[in-house]
């Protein structure tokens, strides 16, 4: 492709601080910006960036559909929620406009497991636009690739079992609420934990009728096994309260959590594959304390035994980088809702985005 990609920013919070910069920063540019706060509304998208003007001011998502079939956009990058079905009627307007769409939302890793019918909706939409809809971020890489990498040097696999922790605090209050955070304990037990005490079958109409939460780690599972041609029999996960021994302050939720109550979760998924092999993932959000960081942990079982450690993470950059870097795949890729997994490894992009693309 000769000229600049052309992108449409789809929530202007914590996220697109990041993404927009980006994109202007990897050759492309940003020619709408979307949110549902009215107070951004008229507000250019350098100050959101920190940087001068760009000349392109905030819109309300309630013109969304005008406006992508008005400037055409080849891509919008999603950076709302976390669920697919919260994000139904911006990527339905997407496919629609046949615009491609990039979502942050975790569930749309790898929507098929935990959310099928609207997951084929959406692919049968995108599919008629001619367009692609894919979800990545961190997972993309520290969940996933890192992962399938390491599995690569391996000679015999018997389990992969991954932990990572990130702070709500970076990502907005819909996620901080997805998390539990706030919740008393009685609260997380009845309208968290409570949600996962149930059979495989009650789980599985649930799924079918649109109304399962999974966590993180549930569309992980599902991506990796993707990766790795394994064919998962059973999947479970289990969701605990985190606590902190003291009252601390979220500047997201805007409140004081109480010592006890809850400051996010844990969420362990296990599943079972037809190969033998075991995938046991673990995602803990919560409010930090001062002494806490992120730390992401995988370590493969077998022939032989690795572990992989990373301290520190910059894991809101590393999302949009990933997002960002992930574009001309996107665009490159075939029509429909499809996962990273089937995508080529990610690059480091050298060379303006437009250079990557194969399309015309």
């Amino acid at each position: 492709m000769e000229r600049k990609i052309r992108v449409a920013q789809i929530g202007c919070g914590k996220m697109s601080k990041y993404t927009m910069r980006y994109v202007y920063e990897k050759g492309a540019e940003i020619v709408l910006a979307f949110d549902n706060d009215a107070e951004k509304f008229g507000r250019d998208i350098g100050s959101i960036m920190e940087v001068p003007n760009q000349n392109i001011v905030v819109e309300d998502i309630k013109n969304l559909e005008a406006r992508l079939k008005e400037v055409k956009p080849d891509i919008a990058i999603v950076t709302t929620m976390s669920l697919l079905n919260d994000l139904e009627s911006v990527l339905r307007i997407c496919a629609n406009s046949r615009v491609n769409a990039i979502t942050t939302c975790e569930e749309a890793f790898f929507a098929s497991n935990s959310n099928p019918k609207l997951f084929h909706e959406l692919d049968s939409l995108a599919k008629a636009g001619g367009v692609t809809i894919t979800g990545c971020g961190y997972q993309d890489i520290f969940w996933g690739g890192l992962i399938s990498g390491l599995a690569s040097s391996t000679h015999k696999i018997t389990k992969i079992k991954g932990s990572s922790s990130y702070n709500v605090e970076d990502y907005g209050i819909a996620l901080a609420r997805a998390h539990g955070a706030g919740l008393t304990l009685e609260e997380f037990e009845r309208d968290v934990a409570s949600l996962d005490n149930m059979t495989t079958e009650a789980r599985q109409e649930l799924i079918n009728k649109r109304e399962f939460a999974p966590s993180y780690m549930w569309n992980v599972a599902g991506w990796l096994a993707d990766k790795l041609g394994l064919h998962i029999t059973s999947i479970n996960q289990k969701c605990v309260p985190k606590t902190y021994s003291e009252d601390i302050y979220s500047t997201t939720l805007d409140m004081t959590v109480k010592a006890g109550d809850a400051t996010g979760m844990s969420a362990v998924v296990t599943a079972e594959t037809e190969e033998g092999i075991t995938i046991e993932a673990e995602c803990i959000g919560k409010v930090y304390s001062e002494s806490e960081f992120d730390v992401n942990e995988w370590t493969i079982e077998g022939e032989p035994n690795t572990t992989m450690i990373i301290n520190k993470p910059c894991t809101v950059e590393l999302t949009c980088a990933d997002i960002v870097n992930r574009i001309p795949d996107v665009i490159n890729a075939r029509s429909g809702f499809v996962s990273t997994s089937e995508m080529p490894e990610l690059m480091y992009r050298i060379k303006p985005l437009n250079e990557y693309i194969e399309k015309e």
